[in-house]
């Protein structure tokens, strides 16, 4: 028998070592790392042990991020307390704004909305042009990485808008009509990238669009 016809029969036979116990201790293959002879029982052992190694970053790797999320957790918490507890709209817009900044550290909001019931004389207000508002209509979920080009945010941030590399734009809604913008921006270019997750920013969206937009009677 050819090496290929005994790996066939092996494959097609996966009780022949148990039927035959003796042998794993009797083959010899190299050590994956330092080349010399083991036994197939020891190579079994220690292709288990690189499996459980990697089992054990894997759940290290989870624990970590189940910790993030909690801090993140607890942080969109506070920001819908800071909303109840706030007397007016005032008071709501710049608990979002002090949330962002203090507890998310986001160096820099900005926020825009243009389908409100009741107008206001804030930066807020300020016109946006139709491709902006476009843009935001067809987002399907919040838009992390490089500013996008096809939209005037990054102007929003002022003076520090040649110095933002990145940014977190979430739309903001009224009823089932996009009616605003959140920006978030940094100057760090991985601060907010392409692939993160994106569900605390749509719940912090989802927040700000119930507290700053209110819905007609």
């Amino acid at each position: 028998m050819n090496p290929e016809e005994i790996a066939q029969y092996l494959r097609t036979h996966p009780d022949f070592l148990n039927e035959h116990s003796d042998l794993p201790a009797i083959l010899t293959v190299p050590h994956p790392r330092h080349g010399h002879a083991i036994s197939l029982t020891e190579r079994q052992l220690h292709n288990l042990r690189g499996k459980i190694h990697q089992l054990e970053l894997r759940l290290t790797e989870l624990l970590r991020f189940g910790e993030q999320n909690d801090v993140i957790s607890e942080k969109v918490h506070r920001l819908a307390i800071s909303l109840l507890k706030a007397e007016d709209y005032a008071g709501r817009y710049r608990a979002l704004l002090a949330s962002m900044r203090d507890d998310f550290s986001v160096p820099h909001v900005a926020l825009r909305i243009w389908d409100s019931p009741e107008p206001h004389d804030g930066d807020e207000s300020l016109p946006v042009n139709e491709e902006t508002r476009q843009f935001a209509e067809n987002m399907t979920r919040p838009w992390c990485g490089t500013p996008p080009a096809n939209t005037e945010a990054l102007n929003w941030f002022g003076e520090m808008a040649p110095h933002i590399r990145s940014v977190a734009l979430t739309r903001l809604w009224r009823g089932n009509k996009t009616a605003g913008l959140l920006a978030l921006g940094s100057e760090e270019p991985e601060r907010f990238y392409g692939e993160m997750g994106t569900l605390y920013l749509e719940r912090i969206g989802a927040l700000a669009s119930a507290a700053l937009i209110t819905e007609t009677s």
